[in-house]
């Protein structure tokens, strides 16, 4: 049953510094994010990884952060104004009906979905506007921990993934967690 991470939750889980053991985005993202690049970011939260995505696209690049709380979206505002990096950022609150990126159709690089597709009503909504707004061959990044989703679950949301349109590139097993690389077809 998909469920929310509460904002109250956002600095004293989201943004512990212990997560730094366990999820690096330096490390996790080597190879996926280079400079100039347009990544999108559902279910930002309060930015723990759309900092660090921000400085790795650098000043040419951007990062569309989308979350469904405006209590996240307010933390992540705080958080990257006073790192000095609003400005590579285009935040947008999210509804039930989708992320309201219609305006944004075959624009970005790459998709980063970490621990957010459990937390998705629709995930053959969310996949579809995910694919309209990658750029032909653009890649999507999923990462699911191992305390929230099982195996199965993981399977079905990356075959849910590949009817909407996406071809898989790698699965694996990480710390934490189960990961897939997809890429738009």
């Amino acid at each position: 049953m998909p469920h929310v991470c509460p904002a109250w939750l956002g600095p004293l889980l989201l943004l512990n510094p212990l997560r730094r053991l366990m999820e690096k985005p330096g490390k996790m993202f080597h190879g996926l994010i280079e400079e100039g690049m347009i990544v999108l970011e559902p279910g930002c939260g309060m930015g723990y990884f759309t900092l660090p995505i921000a400085r790795m696209v650098g000043p040419r690049g951007r990062v569309v952060a989308v979350d469904i709380q405006p209590k996240m979206i307010s933390g992540l505002t705080r958080r990257a104004k006073k790192a000095g990096l609003l400005d590579r950022l285009d935040i947008r609150l999210a509804t039930e009906e989708g992320m309201g990126l219609s305006d944004l159709n075959s624009v970005a690089d790459l998709a980063l979905a970490v621990h957010v597709v459990h937390e998705v009503t629709d995930q053959a909504s969310f996949f579809k506007e995910v694919l309209d707004v990658l750029k032909p061959n653009g890649k999507l990044f999923v990462l699911e921990p191992f305390f929230h989703v099982s195996r199965k679950n993981m399977e079905q949301s990356i075959s849910l993934a590949k009817e909407i349109g996406f071809k898989t590139l790698a699965q694996r097993t990480e710390m934490g967690g189960r990961s897939a690389l997809l890429v738009k077809s």
